[in-house]
């Protein structure tokens, strides 16, 4: 059917429910919107399903995450998965609760038991809770930080790790493979509870996952000294993290934790931030003013399922604070741990260091220092998490510390996803440490630049709406592979990855080599001078990214290199 032809089904089975209907009649006529509702089914991503609320096949409603439930339910038959069951979580986005509810009976009417948190929780709560009942798979309603208007579904297997390879292709072709609304299958909660299929679980799981983070603290002591003097000021940003960061925190010790007032509580349309993304310096606005007022330490904000956090550091020096971009912070952590897991002879031999392609290099020189092995894997944290796996099953090696540049990194092995909870806290922790020497975490931040490189990071995105903009980025990419770029800016092109291709191209040579990683549409440039840019269509949204770093002397150097290499990137979209 065409998208025309999918509309007025929408509009007329007997399937769809009356509010449905009445919101697509409102907008009989136009084209543009019908258009975009219908064109397509909303498809996997990253990490599953996201996309905008409201009715249709490319939207999120309960019709296209019980379709997707269902898909998920025969995969976990054909695997024998029923008794394990599915953990399920959600956030504070519009009709998370709803979503989650919906999937559970889904779930429940193909016999397969489901072990939903009685309210909201972080995604790497979901992650550790699936492991810690030996579940076969978990979901997570959530759109992590996309705009208000958003919401999506993330599913996660039995090792606690969103889905990879080769079980996502699977599992998204069971969801595809069911094209009829009406063989979907759902229950009654009253038949499921009574039926044993339907299970709430809460406090108890909370208080095995807060005990597991408190397992890796490293400096107790130094945080006992200086937990009465360390400000902290910390928003939720009206999502999840707000009752399992501040419960850390005052179990380890720290006192002086102030929560944002106005952004303590679950608002699904978030509304003092047009954007809930830590990445934003907008959504700081309010957790700034406070810490100006209260003259805080270090001001930490973390998205909606708390599983990214951004930073904000004092400088003593000026006053100011500090941004931190997720490579700043995701360092600085991983300089702490490792130098203090060197320090107490506790850094294992075959330790690995996992990041993501479009993470900073200096990850790199961090390892090197302490020995440590850097592994890359494809954007996505599911890939870090599917590492650790891998580490177990093999031996191989140990994991120690795992980092995104998107504000998401992973201490401990608890979860297998980004956990913005145990950043918060081994964050605080070093604040601690290094405020007991007199240093603060953005004087810390220098110290670690001058002993490693100026290296510094960026990411411009070009959002690129529709069917329209679907076709538009994939054209930019075309054009890129189809005409290889020799220079970009200032910077000579070195060698050109093409991992959609598997192959690494030397220009002044003409070798070709594989990645080694799986196909991905991702186009990375090696450039002189340890420069580097990236280009790659998000997964969750429809923008096309371009990530780019540089090494220079100094952060003056550093930032000019940077925006040259900036303006060169953004000049391709043009």
């Amino acid at each position: 059917m065409n998208y025309k032809e999918r509309y007025e089904q929408w509009c007329n089975d007997s399937i769809f429910d009356k509010a449905t209907k009445e919101e697509l009649l409102a907008i009989a006529g136009d084209e543009k919107e019908i258009e975009d509702r219908f064109y397509k089914d909303l498809s996997f991503g990253t990490g599953g399903l996201r996309g905008v609320i409201g009715a249709g096949t490319n939207r999120m409603n309960v019709y296209t995450v019980t379709k997707a439930t269902q898909g998920l339910a025969n995969y976990i038959k054909k695997q024998g998965g029923e008794e394990k069951g599915v953990a399920i979580a959600f956030d504070s986005r519009n009709c998370s609760t709803e979503f989650s509810e919906k999937a559970a009976l889904c779930l429940n009417a193909n016999g397969i038991r489901t072990y939903r948190f009685e309210t909201l929780r972080p995604t790497p709560e979901l992650s550790f809770a699936l492991r810690e009942l030996g579940c076969i798979a978990g979901i997570v309603i959530t759109a992590s930080h996309n705009p208000p208007e958003y919401n999506g579904y993330k599913v996660y297997w039995e090792d606690g790790a969103q889905i990879t390879a080769p079980k996502d292709k699977e599992i998204i072709a069971e969801v595809r493979a069911v094209t009829d609304f009406a063989s979907i299958q759902m229950m009654e909660r009253k038949e499921a509870e009574e039926k044993g299929l339907f299970r709430v679980i809460g406090e108890e799981i909370d208080n095995r996952y807060i005990e597991e983070l408190k397992k890796l603290v490293l400096s107790p002591d130094a945080i006992r000294r200086m937990a009465d003097s360390l400000k902290i000021v910390y928003t939720p940003l009206h999502g999840t993290g707000n009752l399992p960061v501040r419960r850390v925190l005052k179990e380890l010790g720290f006192t002086k934790v102030q929560v944002v007032p106005e952004q303590e509580l679950p608002d699904g349309n978030f509304s003092t931030v047009s954007y809930p993304n830590p990445e934003d310096p907008k959504a700081f606005a309010m957790a700034l003013q406070l810490a100006k007022e209260t003259d805080a330490d270090l001001v930490l904000a973390t998205d909606p399922d708390a599983d990214r956090l951004g930073v904000y550091a004092k400088d003593t020096k000026t006053g100011a604070y500090i941004p931190f971009t997720g490579n700043m912070s995701g360092l600085l952590i991983a300089e702490y741990e490792l130098s203090m897991l060197q320090k107490m002879g506790r850094l294992p031999e075959n330790g690995a260091l996992v990041k993501t392609i479009v993470s900073s290099d200096m990850a790199d020189e961090i390892s090197k220092e302490y020995g440590v092995e850097v592994i890359e894997v494809l954007t996505g944290f599911k890939y870090i998490g599917e590492q650790i796996k891998l580490f177990e099953e093999s031996g191989s090696h140990q994991y120690v510390f795992g980092y995104e540049e998107s504000y998401g990194c992973l201490v401990g092995t608890h979860a297998r996803d980004k956990d913005a909870v145990v950043a918060v806290m081994a964050l605080c922790e070093a604040a601690a440490y290094y405020k007991e020497k007199g240093l603060t975490l953005w004087d810390q931040m220098l110290q670690i630049y001058k002993k490693y490189g100026y290296y510094k990071e960026d990411l411009v995105s070009a959002t690129m709406k529709g069917m329209d903009g679907a076709e538009k980025i994939q054209a930019i990419l075309t054009d890129m592979r189809e005409h290889p770029r020799k220079q970009i800016g200032a910077y000579q092109v070195i060698a050109l990855r093409d991992y959609q291709a598997d192959t690494r191209l030397e220009l002044a040579s003409g070798k070709v080599t594989k990645t080694g990683l799986p196909a991905s549409n991702v186009l990375y440039y090696e450039l002189e001078r340890g420069a580097w840019c990236c280009v790659r269509p998000s997964g969750t949204e429809p923008k096309v990214k371009f990530y780019m770093g540089v090494k220079e002397d100094s952060l003056e150097e550093a930032t000019r290199a940077l925006e040259g290499l900036k303006e060169a990137m953004m000049e391709i979209v043009k």
